[in-house]
């Protein structure tokens, strides 16, 4: 975290910019740097036009260490403040709270440089306009493998827009036209869809995949949760095939093991970080992000689903329970992310040292910790240790004398000393924005753990998250994409709409709520309202009523988090089976079509639209099973013990009130009763949990 460093005599900051009243904590901290920084906003943009400066745009996020750096050297730093104050405007964004103008200038930058984005965002803008003209990321105070110094790009920058207006004007109209260009015309209404695209990310899954450590291709390496869920939903829409296609749960559940056993994965606390910098899944970008962990929860308790492997299992719960305890407010929403780092330092809050561990643990203790988590090895960061699993429990065990179980006993007091030792460290800052798409993401996660593990307390943590949402950032029938400190703000996006409605519904299948389904319908019909592409199909990133950017966004592919139009083509034909209600499907299948063209040339880049194209393929079943609530628990815990990607199971007490018609209809026939509906085709009443068996087990 960025602390300013310059103070008047009696402690008080020495400046203190436009930033003071936000509430992003990462914009907050900027707050007192010497460089005159603003909100994006009419105050800021008024500004550039009345002065015909360009403008200095920097984007990033309070958990990104690369920004702590260049606040540290350049926005602190007096003489480099004193020129972006001279010629430029600036403008701080929190890429975090507004996703909308991240995505608009990562995606200049890659157009203007042919380069990767990333964070910090660097971008400077015309005045009168805001449309780019030149940008990078990162540039460091003094030039340095290959970066010019920052302070020399502004001022060649600043003189080449004063000397050079008509040149930019010329390129900005070819950046515009280029950003006409982003999304293809969609599929023909007689283009029939197929599983091509299926079958081709499977087989680029393949080509990519790292048999050794897991994964897809080397270094930096990535959780991708959504890929792991398209190997296991390829693996279960084989298992009746002749030859079921288990090299996808093997690569499925290798990734995963290796990512649990590695320094990815906190060994201590639980949660797991952003990325791996190595190809070992070893040494972490310590950060810790919400929807990451989000994601993986959900995939570690479907993995344990699938495979009957209580180590995935142990991975959920552990996940979880950090979430629940490191990430949720007492208000109920989950914050965002941990810093990567602690007292200036990455990483400082969880590597050791040998001789700490050593004087922390019994002789006992240390014999069996020091080989399963490479203590015995070198050191593999900056001269200290950080915990991997290097050798199995059984290994370590055969070489110590013990018993499987006597490790585990050992393993176990040891990591409850250490993490003790642990919290006392200074803890890495926490962004404790609550941001709803993300809440979502983890309200998801929760939900299908609470039914894959038979964990009660996990449907609550994503209940409270979710009444928190409802009572704090939904609005006039309309939501707000973050709340900090009890101030809710922003419209909400297309990505905060959809998946709360995907989330909404996956925690029906753990315990239904007739106002929270009726709650997802309205989310569902905002987005038709406000965000449908009438002409061309697919979905908007911001509402028709949203401030009006250079560009409005329309994406089809994931990126880390999944996109908001393949999250609305799957929950659109979910509610649409289940409600009966033909207009989410016409919206989702026009939104597959709005998406063919990107999907059939780069499947792998689109995980959530291939999962709603499968399901439109060969639609999910939905299970609605009503009666007493003790009998229908019974029977919903039954089915939760299967993995079924495509099964929607709602359990309805008969008692009911409130439900849709499509859902009134199928009423309890005296004792517990279910019906089974694939597509608009429902069964007869069963009611026998046999029966009902029988019928899902039909091809």
């Amino acid at each position: 975290m960025s602390q300013t460093t310059h103070l008047h005599s009696d402690g008080t900051p020495q400046y203190t910019n436009h930033l003071i009243t936000e509430t992003s904590p990462y914009l907050l901290q900027h707050a007192h740097n010497p460089v005159e920084w603003y909100p994006w906003g009419n105050q800021a943009l008024e500004r550039a036009r009345a002065e015909n400066k360009p403008i200095h745009l920097s984007v990033g996020y309070r958990a990104c260490h690369w920004c702590h750096v260049l606040s540290d050297e350049s926005f602190e730093d007096e003489a480099t403040a004193r020129l972006l104050n001279e010629h430029f405007i600036n403008i701080k964004v929190d890429r975090e709270e507004r996703p909308d103008i991240d995505r608009i200038y990562q995606i200049a930058q890659q157009m203007l440089t042919q380069r990767g984005g990333g964070w910090p965002l660097t971008m400077f803008l015309t005045h009168d306009d805001q449309r780019p003209f030149f940008g990078g990321t990162y540039f460091p105070p003094e030039p340095r493998h290959g970066l010019p110094a920052f302070k020399d790009v502004l001022l060649r920058v600043a003189e080449y827009y004063r000397d050079h207006a008509a040149d930019l004007r010329q390129q900005n109209d070819a950046l515009m036209a280029a950003f006409d260009d982003i999304n293809p015309p969609p599929a023909t209404s007689d283009t029939q869809l197929t599983d091509a695209p299926l079958k081709a990310c499977r087989a680029q899954l393949a080509r990519s995949f790292d048999k050794h450590n897991g994964g897809l291709g080397g270094a930096p390496k990535f959780p991708h949760p959504l890929t792991i869920e398209r190997l296991l939903r390829d693996w279960r829409a084989s298992d009746a095939a002749a030859e079921p296609d288990l090299q996808a749960l093997y690569m499925a559940g290798l990734t995963l093991r290796r990512m649990a056993e590695g320094g990815i994965n906190d060994q201590l606390g639980g949660g797991f970080c952003r990325y791996s910098v190595d190809e070992y899944w070893m040494i972490p970008h310590f950060e810790k992000m919400l929807y990451d962990n989000g994601a993986l929860l959900a995939t570690y308790a479907q993995a344990a689903l699938a495979s009957g492997d209580a180590f995935y299992a142990d991975v959920a719960l552990a996940t979880a329970v950090w979430a629940e305890q490191e990430m949720q407010s007492p208000q109920g929403g989950y914050y965002s992310s941990l810093d990567a780092d602690s007292e200036g330092h990455e990483g400082k809050f969880y590597v050791w040292s040998r001789e700490e561990i050593a004087a922390a643990l019994t002789t006992e203790e240390f014999s069996v910790f020091a080989p399963y988590y490479g203590i015995d090895q070198p050191a593999n960061f900056e001269g200290s240790w950080h915990l991997r699993v290097c050798a199995t429990r059984d290994a370590v065990g055969k070489a110590a004398g013990r018993t499987t179980d006597e490790v585990a006993a050992l393993l176990k007091s040891a990591s409850v000393k250490l993490l003790a030792i642990r919290a006392q460290r200074v803890r890495p800052a926490r962004d404790e924005k609550i941001l709803t798409s993300w809440n979502a993401l983890m309200i998801r996660g929760m939900a299908i753990a609470a039914r894959a593990l038979g964990r009660e307390a996990l449907a609550h943590s994503a209940s409270r998250a979710l009444d928190f949402i409802r009572r704090e950032l939904w609005r006039d029938g309309r939501l707000l994409a973050t709340s900090t400190d009890g101030r809710a703000h922003l419209n909400a996006y297309l990505d905060d709409y959809v998946c709360l409605a995907d989330a909404v519904l996956e925690l029906q299948q753990v315990r239904f709520r007739s106002d929270e389904l009726a709650f997802a319908r309205e989310l569902l019909e905002v987005v038709l309202q406000h965000f449908q592409d009438g002409s061309a199909g697919g979905f908007y990133f911001t509402s028709d009523d949203h401030e009006t950017l250079i560009q409005r966004p329309k994406s089809f592919s994931d990126d880390a988090t999944p996109a908001g139009n393949g999250i609305a083509a799957l929950v659109l034909q979910r509610m649409g089976h289940l409600l009966g209600e033909p207009r989410y499907l016409a919206a989702a299948e026009a939104t597959l079509r709005a998406g063919w063209p990107a999907l059939t040339r780069h499947p792998q880049a689109h995980m959530s639209l291939l999962a709603a194209l499968e399901e439109l393929l060969s639609a999910g079943e939905v299970v609605i099973i009503r009666g007493a609530q003790d009998d229908i628990d019974s029977w919903s815990r039954a089915l939760a013990k299967v993995f079924a990607p495509r099964r929607l199971v709602l359990a309805i007490p008969a008692a009911a009130t409130g439900l849709p018609p499509a859902l009134a209809d199928k009423a309890p026939r005296g004792g517990p009763t279910a019906y089974v509906c694939r597509g608009s085709v429902c069964s007869e009443p069963l009611q026998s949990l046999n029966t009902l068996l029988g019928e899902l087990a039909r091809p």
